[in-house]
């Protein structure tokens, strides 16, 4: 299965969502779909994450992509691009850090000056919403639906750079 497979599971979600979040006017309600939201768009996140080092390792070695089946079992929401570059890039070498690194300056001067937006802080954004939401039972108030899902959609960039320096 392809990383990028994952991504069906939320689109899914965010599709059926966007069709009735308009009728809904209840602060509360609308707080909870947004955390909802952030929670699909993280697991889908930590999924496409781990099959990206999974196929590397598979990829590489037998014994290695067994070594990264079992590691990378263990993500549960370590995903923010510091974790990724620290917590299991540099595992492989640091010229892994620096090529995702470079990659991810690139997407997001990218977006910046066509977007105005950054890739990375809307990547870390949407696991930070997730985290209050799982651990609190709330999102910040000034996050909206129309925030989270296009933190997702964003967020997608930090990924496709990963699978890229890894080769997958």
């Amino acid at each position: 299965m392809s990383y990028d497979d994952h991504y069906h599971l939320a689109d899914g979600v965010i599709d059926h969502l966007d069709t009735v979040m308009a009728g809904i006017s209840d602060p509360f309600i609308q707080s909870r779909y947004v955390g909802f939201v952030a929670v699909t768009a993280v697991t889908v996140y930590e999924l496409a994450i781990k099959d990206i080092f999974c196929d590397f390792g598979e990829k590489t070695h037998r014994v290695l992509g067994l070594f990264t089946r079992s590691y990378f079992d263990r993500i549960n929401g370590k995903i923010k691009i510091a974790n990724i570059k620290e917590d299991y890039l540099k595992k492989f070498g640091d010229n892994y850090v620096a090529e995702f690194k470079a990659k991810l300056d690139v997407v997001e001067k990218q977006w910046l000056v066509t977007q105005k937006t950054s890739v990375s802080s809307s990547y870390n954004n949407i696991i930070e919403w997730r985290n209050e939401f799982a651990h609190g039972g709330k999102v910040p108030i000034y996050v909206t639906y129309s925030d989270v899902t296009k933190s997702y959609q964003l967020g997608k960039e930090v990924i496709k750079s990963l699978a890229e320096v890894m080769g997958v």
